[in-house]
Formats: structure tokens, C-alpha cells, sequence
């Protein structure tokens, strides 16, 4: 079962001052050059400090079994080249998630591009106080896997299979650039009659017109108009095939014991069973998912995903009274008091179909303010056990991975699991 609640500070980032090797007037030197450089110049302490850039899966980027193949032979691809910048993971995730249902539907290879948080070309970026990778240039790959980055499709499915940007531009020096304006008119865009399906249906059929590979962009998530696309979701091997990559797997793994009863090793690092599928439920497990504040300063709505009218809490925006009075009533659903979050778990753990033993919560919160959630939450009720994404033990390269509500909504529908076990606060 899968719980949500929003809370966090809005957070920015800027661009580094430019290092002593680097200049403003010559081009920025490639990542593994930088790294090179610096791992000569800077103390081993530091240097085992910058955020991970993910060298080892860039080269598996560029050797994919299919790429011989495909250089042989004509495939049609489709390359969205215009995905959303300095936003987090979690939005970007629709795009791109989106964009691989359109390619699949036209029979196209999807390519795959970079996780871009700032696009001035700088190697790493302060976010809150923190270095992080400005262009996640293989975070995709870890993130996920199977059809998204080039795994097979399900047998009797002849799509062809993904490619990397980098392969793209090898095969299509040329390619044929289609713009927004091209195909969306302003209906499509701004009417909330027009549903997704129809600008969906729309696009596929602009693009089994054109034989070169094309550009395309698309914004519509936090609409709810964008709930049409279910049964598309329900159905394509893009997300019914979904997959997390072997870098999420091995944290899952190592940390199973915070989900679940199981055995420890002398690191206390979880016992890995073997042989179960990944996508299996977790018997017994509740999870709340505790994450951006902000969302109800900006009076926003739901995220698509969250707006199904099957949903059994549903949410309407205030659209009268003082930005005050607005907040307020987004607090109580968005950041409620640790009392409000302790009688809300009581309920859902009351009214849900299985018993509900482990409890994990999921938030970038502080740890003194976790700890004192946990602590209500256990003295209100007996459960098995209670771990928090703070009790997590990662390594560097599985610390850059985050996730929102919706997304994990829209993966657990294409896995076939019922409204029911969706909750928001």
C-alpha cells in the first residue's frame, strides 16, 4: 500500500564559480577529462567526495547489443529533445515516461537523453548547499531499465528496441525537427475538453506520416485531463515491463530489513533471499511518502495521477479566500500536525483489506523531526517495525534517486494494483 504526503522547502540551484581549469572562453572540458584532471590535482578525501557521474554506464550506453543491428538496417526513431530542465526527478520522470508511450504507439525506437538539472554545460551544480551533477548524464540507465534504455520488448512486440541519444546522432546526422506548433493547436494545449487521448491519438498519427526521425514536446502532467491516458498506461510494455536498474535493486536489497523481517549480515546489511520478483508486493507493508512543502504555497492541484476519481481521498483546490486561508486548508492535506499524520495511518491501517504490520516512511525530512514521528506513531500502535528513508544505507552512487507519489501510483496501476491501496493524507 502506498501512502502520500507532501512537505519539504523549495531549493534552487545556481551555477558553480568556474574552477581554476576551467575558462568562460573556451568549451568546457568532457566529464572524464574534468574528473581525470582533478583526480591528479585534488586530495584523495576530496575527490572520493564529488557526487558520482556514472562513467562505467555511459560506456554501457554506447554498447548496447542492438546497436550493430541497427546500424545496419533502416529503424525509424523518435527523439524528444525538449525535456524539462532544473526540475526534479520525479517530473521529469512523466516526460520521459510519456514520451516512450508515444514512440512505442508509433512503432518508433525511443531515444533516450540525460536527466539535465542545469543546462549551462557546468560538470557539477550547488543544489541547497550541496554538489550535484548538473547533467545526470547516465542517471536514467541507473534509475530504471528494461524497454526505456534499450531492454527487449515483450516477445511478439517487433518495436524497435531503444537507443541512447549519443547512438541517435551517429545514425540521424539529419534528422527531421518537428516543433510543438507544428501539430498541438491552442485547443489541444489549453481546453480542458480536449482530452490527452485525442492530442495523444493526434501525434501518433503526425508521426506514421513522417518516414525521418523527429523533436517533440509535450507538458500536460498536472492536468486532469491526462487521466484518459490510463488504459495506455495499463497496457504498453513501457510501463508494464517497467523496471528499476540493479543499482536501486542492490539498495533494496541491502535494505530489505526496513520493509520487512529478515536476516543481517556482520555489516548489518539485509541477507539477499535470491530469486523473487522485484515487483512483487510486500505483504503487510505500508509506506508514506512525506515530501514537498512548497506544492501548498503555490496552491497547486494534484498531480494527474492522484486525481483518479476511483481514489478514495480526493482533493479539491481552494480557489476562494486569502493566500493565508488557502495555505491553511493545504496544510491539513499537505503538512498536517504529527498528531493529524498518527490519526490518519490509524484510520487507513483500520479500513485496509490485509493486515498492515511494517510501516516505512519515506521523506527527506530532518532527522530529529522523523525520529519524533516514528516515536508517535509507535506509541499509538504496535507494529512489526517502522524504518525511514533516514535509516537507509546507500552507497554513493544510489544517494541521486529520488521519487514522487504519482509516479509510483502510475507504475503500481500498469502493475495491476487496485485503487483501494492508494491513500493521500
Amino acid at each position: 500500500m502506498v501512502f502520500k504526503l507532501l512537505s519539504s522547502k523549495f531549493q534552487r540551484n545556481h551555477r558553480l564559480p568556474a574552477l581554476p581549469f576551467t575558462s568562460s572562453r573556451v568549451s568546457s572540458p568532457s566529464p572524464s577529462a574534468w574528473y581525470s584532471f582533478a583526480k591528479r590535482l585534488v586530495q584523495p578525501f576530496l575527490i572520493s567526495r564529488l557526487p558520482p557521474l556514472y562513467e562505467d554506464l555511459r560506456v554501457q550506453e554506447r554498447h548496447l547489443p542492438h546497436y550493430a543491428e541497427y546500424e545496419r538496417k533502416p529503424v525509424k526513431y523518435f527523439f524528444p529533445a525538449n525535456h524539462a530542465t532544473s526540475s526534479g526527478w520525479g517530473n521529469v520522470m512523466q516526460d520521459y515516461v510519456m514520451m516512450g508511450l508515444l514512440a512505442h504507439a508509433a512503432n518508433r525506437s525511443y531515444v533516450f537523453d540525460d536527466y539535465i538539472w542545469n543546462p549551462d554545460g557546468s560538470i557539477y551544480s550547488d543544489y541547497n548547499g550541496k554538489l550535484i551533477p548538473s547533467a545526470h548524464s547516465s542517471l536514467v540507465p541507473p534509475k530504471w531499465s528494461r524497454p526505456m534504455v534499450g531492454g527487449p520488448m515483450p516477445p511478439g512486440d517487433d518495436t524497435p528496441r531503444a537507443v541512447s541519444k549519443e547512438f541517435f546522432n551517429n545514425v540521424c546526422p539529419n534528422p527531421t525537427v518537428l516543433n510543438v506548433t507544428d501539430v498541438n493547436t491552442w485547443e489541444m494545449r489549453f481546453d480542458p475538453d480536449v482530452s490527452t487521448t485525442f492530442v495523444f491519438d493526434t501525434w501518433v498519427e503526425k508521426l506514421n506520416s513522417i518516414e525521418d526521425p523527429c523533436i517533440f514536446e509535450y507538458w500536460i502532467f498536472g492536468e486532469k485531463k491526462f487521466l484518459s491516458v490510463l488504459p495506455l498506461i495499463a497496457n504498453s510494455p513501457i510501463t508494464t515491463q517497467w523496471g528499476w536498474s540493479p543499482l536501486i535493486h542492490d539498495a533494496f536489497r541491502k535494505n530489505r530489513h526496513l520493509f520487512q523481517p529478515t536476516r543481517l549480515d556482520f555489516f548489518g546489511n539485509s541477507i539477499d533471499p535470491g530469486g523473487e520478483d522485484m515487483r512483487a508486493p510486500i505483504p503487510g507493508l505500508l509506506a508514506i511518502h512525506i515530501h514537498c512543502q512548497h506544492l501548498a504555497k503555490w496552491n497547486a492541484d494534484w498531480n494527474a495521477f492522484n486525481a483518479f476519481p476511483e481514489f478514495v481521498d480526493k482533493w479539491v483546490r481552494p480557489e476562494d479566500g486569502t493566500p493565508e486561508e488557502k495555505l491553511e486548508i493545504h496544510m491539513q492535506r499537505c503538512y498536517p500536525p504529527i498528531e493529524l499524520m498518527v490519526e490518519k495511518v490509524r484510520q487507513v491501517r483500520a479500513e485496509a483489506k490485509e493486515e498492515l504490520r511494517y510501516l516505512y516512511i519515506m521523506t527527506n525530512g530532518a532527522v530529529p523531526w522523523v525520529q519524533e514521528l516514528k516515536a508517535a506513531l509507535t506509541r499509538d500502535m504496535r507494529w512489526d517495525h517502522v524504518g525511514s528513508s533516514r535509516d537507509l544505507k546507500l552507497t554513493w552512487e544510489q544517494k541521486f534517486w529520488s521519487s514522487m507519489t504519482s509516479n509510483v501510483v502510475m507504475l503500481r496501476l500498469a502493475q495491476g494494483f487496485e485503487f483501494s491501496t492508494h491513500r493521500f493524507w
